[in-house]
């Protein structure tokens, strides 16, 4: 096609290059306080992640609306402090409202959520229309609070969002430990003499202050996703909260750079959506590829375990053979191996072959047998199954016909530490609930199954 480049064109790169030169002050004011304004909230959304409490950011920037209305009403002026209070405010009484209702009433809290939020957003849209028609001043720009724009934000603006949010960042470093213990365990937290609802209604100051102040940059409609979309990927990457937060805040800061580079890119582009969109994408790689909880390395577990477990059987289906022979035969057949343990002929053929590659086991005309490494792995294995069993029939009263699957399952992943704990606690039984004898801890070829 005529003119058609899979390269952008030159402009595009000069653009690219006087963003990261910051000649532009107004762009790196935006920046500064979308950057400022991920990470904090990305950190205040985990305390309401934690809690089981993800909506309430959504309800809060709804419960916003009216207030940034009603305060310009009173104050005819789109003050950034004003708007500010006025929202805080608003939203306030909606955090009141959600939280009472549950309590004082048989709404239950999230029925409570969803009354208060479609209740203030219809009473802010209704002011908001009112205001449409009014005849004054300043008052174009307050519809972007729906959705964010902040192309329209001002130096003010910029400028009570930096104060905002590094007092939560603060607060939030300071009281650390205390908002942990109360997001985890609260009834501990009373018995340590933690005043409990004084951190509690810090918290939701922060959370409320948190939605406030990004309702100009992302809007009414997306604050929900600046808040819980950087938490629920950071918990693919950590186990421990304070990683957690900082991995949190650390995507919520990457989100703002992308998106407030594509938004001076592309001035049609708005910050808010495009920070959310990226937050998306983060979310999503986090899902696939966090080293330790993505579904690809879970797959990848999921089925080195599924073949570690084919293995072991096969391993012990030859123990078995092995055994009901005296020990006196060494070598067997698929079809031997099958009439054991019933399984797909391709899928035996390809477990042999690892377990041959192993050193496991032997292949050879005649069939297959274990080799010495290969029968000392078997016995352990045949052992830690009928301990297993015995345990369970003697602790856990099951019968001798049900013990057997719960031992199949749980004979992979013992470890030498429990086998022997379990031999101690059977007070060192020889023989499995099915009359077999519990082969030794080790085991020769010559040695037989016998201790």
């Amino acid at each position: 096609m005529e003119g058609f480049s899979l390269f952008p064109p030159p402009s595009f790169w000069e653009n690219w290059l006087h963003f990261w030169r910051f000649e532009d002050m107004n762009v790196l004011w935006v920046l500064m306080g979308s950057v400022l304004l991920g990470m904090s909230a990305s950190v205040i959304g985990g305390f309401a992640f934690l809690r089981k409490r993800a909506l309430i950011g959504d309800a809060l920037a709804h419960a916003a609306l009216p207030g940034v209305m009603m305060a310009f009403l009173l104050f005819q002026t789109r003050d950034p402090l004003i708007i500010f209070i006025g929202a805080l405010c608003s939203s306030f009484l909606g955090f009141f409202l959600i939280d009472w209702l549950p309590k004082n009433t048989k709404i239950k809290a999230d029925a409570a959520l969803a009354i208060t939020l479609s209740f203030f957003f219809a009473i802010g849209l209704m002011l908001l229309s009112f205001i449409q028609g009014m005849d004054v001043n300043n008052k174009s720009g307050l519809d972007k609070i729906l959705f964010g724009q902040a192309a329209a934000m001002t130096e003010g603006d910029i400028k009570l969002l930096g104060y905002v949010t590094i007092f939560i960042l603060i607060t939030v470093v300071l009281f650390f430990q205390k908002f942990r213990l109360i997001a985890f365990n609260q009834a501990y937290a009373r018995t340590l003499g933690i005043a409990v609802n004084r951190y509690e209604l810090l918290l939701a100051l922060l959370i409320v202050m948190s939605v406030v102040v990004g309702l100009q940059l992302v809007g009414v409609v997306l604050m929900a996703a600046i808040l819980l979309t950087p938490i629920a990927a950071a918990r693919y990457w950590s186990n421990q909260l304070a990683h957690i937060l900082i991995i949190a805040s650390l995507l919520g800061a990457l989100s703002a750079l992308i998106s407030t580079q594509i938004s001076y890119l592309a001035p049609a582009m708005p910050t808010g959506p495009w920070m959310v969109v990226s937050l998306s994408v983060l979310f999503i790689l986090s899902l696939l590829f966090a080293p330790q909880k993505g579904l690809i390395k879970q797959h990848l577990n999921y089925k080195r375990l599924r073949q570690k477990v084919a293995e072991e059987n096969i391993l012990r289906t030859l123990y078995k053979l092995h055994e009901r022979h005296q020990f006196s035969r060494h070598h067997f057949t698929q079809a031997d191996i099958q009439s054991f343990r019933s399984m797909p002929s391709s899928c035996l053929q390809s477990t042999l072959k690892k377990l041959n590659r192993q050193g496991l086991v032997q292949s050879s005309s005649q069939g297959t047998t274990l080799t010495q490494a290969g029968l000392k792995k078997a016995t352990q294995l045949t052992r830690r199954h009928r301990l297993w069993e015995n345990y369970l029939n003697e602790q856990a009263q099951l019968s001798p016909e049900q013990v057997h699957q719960h031992a199949e399952r749980i004979e992979h992943i013992l470890t030498d530490a429990q086998e022997v704990q379990l031999q101690q606690e059977l007070r060192n039984s020889q023989q499995d609930p099915h009359g077999n004898q519990i082969p030794g801890a080790t085991l020769s070829k010559e040695g037989g199954g016998k201790n």
